[in-house]
């Protein structure tokens, strides 16, 4: 019986370890969208944004060629070609650790999508946010230069 009871307890144990080790990280570009056509992007920063996300996003954006500014929600941005939002979900295991990012990219005129991008990695498998940053953005710039040869 005690033999019945540990093989259970193990098994039990192994069920929720393997739901901790999640990872997956996605892009796409919409069917015909060039990303190049588009050089001034505005990194729309959100309100909760107390762990620097948008600046992260900026300077990855600016390390890939593209001429990248951050700042609030505007009525208008005639200055940039496209809008790039975010979304960030965090998690508390024993510290705090983003779960979960996902970057969409859209005309700033017509509010196009053109395309997004998402990582999730729970505790076991995190990324630092500069690394989350690194695998959305290289995810749709992979993409894009997939698509486009």
């Amino acid at each position: 019986m005690r033999n019945l009871t540990l093989v259970v307890a193990l098994a039990a144990l192994l069920a929720l370890l393997s739901g901790c080790a999640t990872n997956n990280a996605t892009g796409d570009v919409t069917p015909g969208v060039d990303l190049a056509e588009f050089q001034n992007l505005y990194v729309v920063k959100t309100p909760e944004d107390r762990n620097g996300v948008a600046e992260l996003i900026t300077t990855r954006l600016g390390e890939l060629g593209y001429n990248a500014a951050s700042g609030p929600a505007l009525e208008s941005y005639e200055d940039a070609d496209a809008l790039v939002t975010y979304v960030d979900r965090w998690m508390w295991d024993i510290t705090m650790y983003m779960l979960e990012l996902t970057i969409t990219v859209e005309d700033a005129q017509s509010g196009y999508r053109l395309a997004s991008g998402n990582s999730l990695h729970t505790s076991l498998t995190r990324l630092s946010p500069e690394e989350m940053v690194d695998e959305v953005l290289g995810n749709i710039f992979g993409s894009a230069s997939e698509g486009s040869e």
